[in-house]
């Protein structure tokens, strides 16, 4: 799959094909529904299969101040969609330029750029200055511009609309389960392990920390967790998601202590699968009242995975 930065760097490779277009933070079952549909009409015409997609995402630049909570980073977004059939991601940088074309104007960008043959959408695609325009007129410009246009309806599970919003409720409630049933796989995070200052190393909780790569996040606390991409198998942890405030920390981070296991990790990408949510972040006394609940934590984490 081929990373498009901007639409002037399309090649002619990725012209006259079936184009997605939408946001896609999580890449759930309903996304998921969006790109299946692309890759089979592409397929079918033999023409590429195209996703194009915003950084950062709308709302994260309309709303700066009060970020909507982030499920997928672009690492995360991009690792998840290199296991579908799409022939490109073409990411168009959200700003003001953007936000200002109106749906018109959206629309002769895909049309010059992309050459676009068909498009997929959800059923409540908005595109355009201020979401102007829908479906209705998409389809009545692909009619003007010669290219079809496919929407796709709600999907549900048990009775339930799939969507991003969904999915961030059942992360914030610790409900992994459902958070998985919407999404099609277990909900996780993933990056390199960077250098932090070994304070658990010294506490006897050596961890792998992971910046989080976005502006907020949707979930905080202490997790039992299953960590993927040291060895063949899942392991298993313990891990804390925040800016731990014992030692006046700033930066959220993700810093997981896998059990039973000894090495140097700097530097790798690991995938962390969030189990269950053991309890929220505290501020405590003293380090020795936390190494006290760390060990609690350890316990329990073991337990659930």
């Amino acid at each position: 799959m081929d990373l498009v930065r901007g639409s002037l760097n399309v090649r002619e490779r990725h012209r006259g094909g079936i184009v997605t277009i939408g946001s896609f933070d999580g890449l759930h079952r309903g996304h998921l529904e969006l790109i299946e549909r692309t890759c089979d009409w592409a397929q079918r015409e033999r023409v590429p299969a195209i996703m194009v997609t915003f950084e950062p995402m709308p709302r994260e630049h309309l709303q700066p101040e009060n970020p909507p909570p982030r499920l997928t980073s672009f690492r995360e977004r991009w690792r998840l969609l290199e296991r579908t059939r799409l022939d490109a991601l073409v990411v168009l940088r959200f700003d003001e330029r953007l936000r200002q074309l109106s749906g018109d104007e959206f629309i002769a960008l895909l049309t010059e750029r992309l050459a676009v043959r068909g498009i997929v959408i959800g059923h409540d695609f908005r595109f355009g200055r201020a979401g102007g325009a829908d479906a209705v007129s998409l389809r009545a410009a692909g009619e003007r511009a010669g290219f079809e246009l496919q929407v796709v309806e709600p999907i549900e599970v048990e009775g339930e609309r799939v969507s991003s919003t969904a999915v961030r409720s059942a992360v914030a409630a610790g409900d992994f389960t459902r958070a998985a049933q919407l999404l099609g796989r277990p909900y996780s995070m993933r990056g390199r392990v960077v250098a932090g200052a070994q304070l658990g190393r010294t506490l006897g909780f050596p961890t792998a920390n992971m910046r989080l790569r976005r502006l907020c996040s949707p979930l905080a606390g202490i997790f039992a967790v299953r960590v993927l991409g040291i060895e063949s198998r899942p392991l298993s942890g313990v891990a804390s998601l925040g800016t731990r405030p014992t030692v006046a920390g700033v930066e959220p981070l993700l810093e997981t202590f896998v059990f039973d296991f000894a090495g140097d990790l700097y530097g790798r990408e690991l995938e962390v699968q969030f189990v269950a949510h053991l309890r929220d972040e505290l501020r405590f006394e003293s380090l020795d009242s936390m190494v006290i609940q760390m060990r609690v934590d350890e316990r329990r984490a073991r337990e659930l995975v």
